[in-house]
């Protein structure tokens, strides 16, 4: 007998976040943009009625917005990121162990609560989450985690589930997988639905019931690891350690496009201290440093560059001062005059475990440095960030991303925390 598996997920999230605290946007038709106020990421259950999409460019829906009256936000990952960790904190009583999918999904093992009712147990998750930070969830049980999130998707969907959707009892499953999309089902791909398509399974039912070899000759052996999980048989355990991460990506698009060396380079400096602070925070140092930036590919009309560098660090380092300098290298290799950037970025790669990291012969004694760092870290963490900065970084930041409707950050600031007025 299997261990049940739950998938607990807010529901529009990002706004969910911002309704907690601003009553105002209840009952409203209500979008968060991307980074830099670019396009919709996030919507209401209100504004996907009026047809706005994932992804829509927000210059697309301005005589949308002003009939309907919806309100727009800038996205405030700090706010979204603080109320995630409140999430998992109501979650844990109701679990053995968790392993946090993304910013709104989190995969909760009942192991040990299967003598309860368990459809009552997730609902009463799903009340304590909503009492700590009043965002609305749904859930989805299963024998597998692949059951656990088409059991989720089923519960948004239908109201039937009443939030909850417990794929364990056959005649539910099958009554799901039977109306689900194969092209949906988690895991399935462009390509592979594709392929699925011509061979005429079209659900989620014909796919579990697809035999074993055809399914390894259309998909490879990862198709058949999803066909196991559609029938129950766990392929995927719950990750309670997060896996060692394998690359790293610090990237922005700027409000108003760069046009000299130098305030592109204060930009890099930012993105390198900071992926440097990441490094940090997992324990990790990088063998690698991608620097690239470009200008807009969606405004062809005006003259087009795009650039990257990549070099190595020797020795592995998390030193954001080292990764800044091979920053600088690479941009002043590829910075060409006369181009408009609108975006650049850095990439880190062949991490390693800082303990782990191979030293080198000349290797410099580095304690005064990893000092620095952690001071520097320190002083960010309990002041702000970008209160300790390299001179290079610059304190005007023209480059930084438009965010023009972002609402406080009232849980992670205390001069911006809500007012209570009696």
């Amino acid at each position: 007998m299997t261990t049940p598996v739950a998938l607990i997920d807010c529901n529009n999230y990002y706004v969910s976040c911002e309704r907690a605290f601003d009553a105002g946007l209840v009952g409203v038709p209500v979008i968060v943009l991307s980074n830099n106020d670019g396009c919709a990421i996030a919507r209401s259950a209100e504004a996907k009625a009026l047809g706005i999409r994932m992804g829509d460019p927000v210059h697309f829906l301005r005589d949308k917005i002003a009939a309907h009256g919806i309100r727009v936000l800038s996205s405030n990952y700090a706010l979204y990121g603080d109320m995630q960790r409140r999430v998992v904190a109501a979650i844990q009583p109701f679990a053995r162990d968790f392993e946090i999918y993304s910013i709104d999904e989190t995969f909760v093992d009942f192991a040990g609560f299967e003598h309860l009712d368990l459809v009552a147990h997730a609902r009463a998750m799903s009340a304590q989450v909503r009492q700590w930070t009043s965002i609305p969830t749904c859930v989805g049980i299963g024998a597998t985690k692949t059951l656990a999130k088409l059991g989720n998707a089923a519960a948004k969907k239908n109201p039937l589930f009443d939030g909850v959707a417990d794929l364990r009892e056959e005649r539910v499953r099958d009554w799901v997988l039977d109306r689900f999309p194969a092209r949906d089902v988690w895991g399935v791909g462009r390509a592979t639905a594709a392929k699925l398509a011509r061979a005429g399974i079209t659900t989620a039912g014909q796919l579990r019931d697809m035999a074993m070899k055809r399914a390894r000759g259309l998909g490879t052996v990862v198709l058949e690891r999803l066909i196991a999980e559609l029938r129950g048989i766990p392929a995927m355990a719950v990750e309670t350690i997060e896996p060692q991460r394998k690359g790293m990506a610090v990237t922005r698009s700027f409000g108003t496009p760069v046009n000299d060396i130098e305030t592109l380079m204060g930009a890099v400096a930012q993105y390198a201290m900071r992926a440097g602070e990441k490094l940090r925070q997992h324990g990790l140092a990088a063998g690698r440093v991608t620097v690239f930036f470009h200008t807009d590919p969606h405004k062809p009309e005006r003259p087009q560059y795009s650039a990257s560098r990549t070099l190595s660090a020797q020795p592995m380092t998390s030193d954001g001062l080292v990764l800044l300098a091979l920053a600088r290298r690479g941009v002043e290799s590829a910075w060409r005059e006369g181009y408009a950037i609108t975006k650049a970025g850095i990439m880190l790669d062949d991490l390693i475990t800082q303990d782990l990291r191979p030293r080198t012969l000349f290797e410099e004694d580095s304690d005064k440095r990893v000092r620095l760092m952690t001071a520097m870290d320190e002083v960010n963490a309990r002041f702000g960030k970008f209160t300790a900065v390299p001179a290079v970084q610059g304190f005007r930041r023209g480059w930084t991303a438009r965010s023009e409707a972002r609402s406080p950050n009232y849980t992670t600031r205390i001069a911006e925390v809500p007012a209570v007025r009696a």
